[in-house]
């Protein structure tokens, strides 16, 4: 009895926990511009980056507060001491009375007129490291996509291999069946079934790699959408017959103007010309306009001291200049110069790479197509040979290795034909990637 009640207990658990698994497993199907969108709203690294676009835009605003006036303003209230008089010798001293409560309260207001480009130039600064912070999260954007379409791609290949596995499986097991029919029947060996019941578990095992292994890809690709971890991504036929084709010049003409990298150097060859800017304007005096007011009280200049507030204000303009920056201005200016002949270079080797990178990438994809119709026709072939040795395994005309090696091409031809189509796709966005259009 008791027996009895806990393999009910169980049975009920079993159930219970299979329900609990499959309402939290949540299944969706999502095309690669959907996960895009989704990581463009939940992936902590675009998040991280936008966040710094917004800073580095926010400093822009702080560096165009140099065109506004600045007012300095200061209020003091204080406690005096009666001062000392005396003569030079330090004899014939006598006190000095002042009045025991002081005030002061100044204010100045100064508005730069000239500074020579300086506060001009470090806006531009400013707003060409704003554009550097864009690019830099448009750069990790790339990334970020580039990663999704690996994780998506590689978790498609993992399912076109399952299917091959099943096929191949269940093909295996009909073999088994067949063998054990002959077997009773005295025309096949023992030997044969172990070596065919021995492939069955290697193929029944590689199976369960292939699904740990995308369940391992999942987890990444979720992650990286920002999803539960509770959401599994079905993956769809993947369609070759609607890319986008064109020729390999104009896939580097639009990689030159669209490339984050070489987009990145020219702004770095245009901060390098501001910085000169600014080592050239400290040859330059700055001149400002000021007004000022103050309101000062006791009057202490007096002896003795005024118990009176005394104001007075000034208007005027201020020229300053620093001689010396007449000597050592002139390596700074040099030395900015260099800088802008290096990224100059640095530009022009951005945009060779770019070039070379797009040159390798188009004939990888041409390629690719090359190794689909080879791989296709492999398929065809190695099942043409394993009907032929199956057909004489069964008339006896062929060794069980014959078969199973028969077997074993079909295949791997098969799983390099899933494969193949999938490259093509891969190497596509490859192409995208490269050229900063992902």
């Amino acid at each position: 009895m008791r027996k009895t009640c806990f393999l009910i207990a169980s049975l009920l658990w079993v159930l219970c926990t299979n329900q609990v698994c499959a309402q939290t497993v949540d299944k969706q199907s999502l095309t690669i511009g959907q996960m895009f969108e989704l990581a463009e709203r939940n992936n902590s690294r675009i998040k991280a980056h936008t966040t710094a676009v917004k800073q580095a835009q926010e400093n822009v605003a702080v560096a165009k507060n140099a065109y506004l006036p600045s007012v300095d303003a200061s209020l003091s209230f204080s406690y005096n001491g009666d001062g000392t008089i005396l003569d030079r010798d330090f004899g014939n001293s006598f006190k000095a009375e002042i009045p025991d409560f002081g005030n002061n309260f100044a204010i100045e207001v100064s508005q730069v007129l000239y500074a020579g480009g300086a506060i001009s130039s470090g806006v531009k600064m400013a707003e060409l490291q704003a554009q550097i912070a864009t690019l830099d999260a448009d750069r990790n954007r790339q990334e970020v996509r580039f990663l999704i379409v690996g994780y998506y791609l590689e978790l498609c290949k993992l399912d076109n291999q399952l299917k091959v596995f099943d096929s191949h499986i269940a093909q295996t097991v009909k073999v088994l069946k067949d063998m054990r029919i002959r077997h009773e029947q005295g025309t096949a060996l023992h030997n044969d079934i172990t070596r065919y019941e021995l492939q069955l578990q290697n193929l029944n095992y590689t199976k369960t790699q292939i699904q740990n292994g995308k369940q391992i890809l999942n987890n990444q690709l979720v992650v990286a959408l920002g999803l539960p971890e509770t959401v599994v991504i079905q993956t769809d036929e993947v369609n070759i017959h609607s890319l986008e084709e064109k020729d390999a010049l104009v896939w580097q003409s639009e990689a030159i103007h669209s490339s984050i990298a070489v987009r990145m150097a020219e702004t770095a060859v245009q901060m390098s010309e501001q910085k000169k800017r600014i080592s050239n304007s400290e040859r330059l005096p700055k001149v400002a306009l000021f007004a000022m007011n103050n309101l000062t009280g006791p009057v202490t200049i007096e002896i003795p001291a005024l118990n009176k507030n005394f104001n007075y204000w000034a208007v005027g303009v201020g020229v300053k200049y620093n001689i010396g920056n007449l000597y050592k201005a002139n390596k700074k200016v040099k030395a900015d110069k260099l800088g802008i002949q290096k990224a100059q270079e640095e530009k022009q080797v951005a945009q060779e790479q770019i070039r070379l990178g797009m040159q390798a990438a188009h004939i990888k994809y041409k390629e690719a197509y090359t190794l689909l119709e080879t791989k296709r026709k492999s398929v065809e072939l190695a099942t043409q040979n394993y009907d032929v040795v199956n057909y004489r395994y069964v008339n006896d005309l062929a060794l069980i290795t014959d078969l199973l090696d028969a077997s074993s091409q079909k295949l791997d031809a098969e799983l390099q034909a899933v494969n193949a189509r999938i490259n093509i796709l891969y190497h596509y966005y490859q192409l995208h990637y490269v050229s900063g259009t992902l």
